[in-house]
């Protein structure tokens, strides 16, 4: 199977479960991040040739992490928006991309509230995912498209 029918059979499954399931969880469960809703969007400053000089850096995240207060704010009306309970604390407002991994700081269809323990465990992984980009044992685009489809799809 050629690259680009891959990523369309992945587009067209990710619509399928966006079009089953709208409205993510009303449970604090692992839910899918909602396609529509969190698309996901990309850092412009962090490509594969600049890797050195942003996510390779230790602590360069730090640097462009928006303030809790933003994305507070933010998980309170997403919560609502997409009808999943519990409290603030029962969930990391999470990007669907991670900056680790050149995902947007900010943009509000980035982000997403995840639900604990699962943001935990997805953390774990974005990290490795992060290592083996520098290690330049993965790509950078391998590397968003993996994390990507574990939370669009594996939830």
């Amino acid at each position: 199977m050629s690259t680009r029918t891959a990523l369309v059979t992945i587009a067209l499954l990710l619509l399928a479960i966006a079009i089953v399931s709208p409205h993510g969880s009303s449970s604090k469960g692992p839910y899918h991040a909602d396609i529509v809703r969190t698309p996901g969007v990309l850092n412009p400053d962090v490509t594969q040739g600049k890797i050195n000089s942003t996510i390779c850096v230790r602590g360069w995240t730090k640097t462009i992490r928006p303030p809790t207060s933003y994305t507070n704010d933010l998980k309170k009306r997403q919560m609502r928006e997409y009808r999943v309970g519990g409290s603030l604390s029962d969930y990391q407002e999470d990007h669907l991309i991670s900056l680790e991994l050149g995902g947007h700081p900010a943009a509000p269809r980035h982000l997403g509230p995840e639900p604990y323990p699962r943001a935990s465990d997805v953390d774990s992984i974005e990290n490795e995912l992060n290592a083996k980009v520098c290690a330049r044992e993965l790509s950078l685009d391998d590397a968003q498209r993996n994390e990507s489809e574990l939370k669009h799809i594996d939830g």
